[in-house]
């Protein structure tokens, strides 16, 4: 078996770190694009358009990603992309 050379094995890790941080961030933004639109539609069913919904929304956010655990999930995808897997 040849080694490959770095010119080889730098580009191809990069495409591997890539694909895993668009994943892992597609998968983040899900969830907080939820929280947003159903505290949009419940602020907006209640009559208060004046209210910022980021007002509402972000600690609602914050709160799903403790209860969730999600530095330990991202945190487990990245080493996860890492080892290839």
């Amino acid at each position: 078996m040849e080694e490959l050379s770095f010119f080889t094995i730098l580009p191809a890790l990069v495409l591997s770190e890539l694909k895993t941080a668009f994943q892992l961030g597609f998968l983040l933004f899900l969830p907080f694009l939820l929280v947003d639109l159903v505290v949009s539609a419940v602020l907006v069913s209640m009559g208060m358009i004046m209210l910022p919904p980021t007002l509402v929304s972000l600690p609602l956010k914050i709160l799903v990603f403790v209860l969730v655990d999600g530095w330990s999930l991202v945190v487990g995808q990245l080493l996860a992309g890492i080892q290839g897997g």
